[in-house]
């Protein structure tokens, strides 16, 4: 499909880590806009049935947009399968987002594949704000931080 982005990542920390930075709401709105985006985070309800909301927001232009959808499987620390539908009427059609995660020596393997990309947004562009928000979650999930 050409309106599909596919990521491979290997991050020094749990399956356990990585999948928490994927339902917890804070989390999320922290790593996954990519840089010069702002996240709030509307509805997260990580349940198979369960739906999400969110709204990202330029900071250098202050438009936005927002987007939503359901949560189709759930395997918690091995995989998260939702689709994305984004408000805007320009912007048609349903995306599926599958992730992967397993547990390896190195630490955890992540595998996202995007799918059902809009034509009017650019693969290329998606893929690189994608590789933006894997570096924010490497950021959050690696550092081991003991409670003071």
């Amino acid at each position: 499909m050409s309106n599909t982005v596919s990521l491979h990542r290997m991050l020094k920390t749990s399956p356990e880590k990585v999948y928490r930075a994927f339902i917890e709401p804070a989390a999320i709105a922290s790593w996954l806009p990519p840089y010069g985006f702002l996240c709030t985070v509307q509805e997260l309800n990580p349940v198979v049935g369960g739906s999400h909301k969110m709204s990202f927001h330029n900071f250098s232009t202050g438009n936005g947009h927002s987007f939503g959808g359901t949560y189709l499987e759930l395997k918690p620390n091995e995989l998260l399968k939702y689709t994305d539908k984004f408000d805007n009427p320009h912007l048609p059609g349903e995306m599926v987002v599958t992730v992967s995660l397993r547990k390896t020596i190195a630490g955890t393997e992540v595998k996202i594949t995007q799918e059902g990309i809009p034509d009017a947004i650019p693969v290329e562009m998606c893929y690189l704000g994608w590789q933006e928000s894997l570096e924010k979650l490497t950021k959050l999930v690696e550092p081991e931080i003991p409670d003071a």
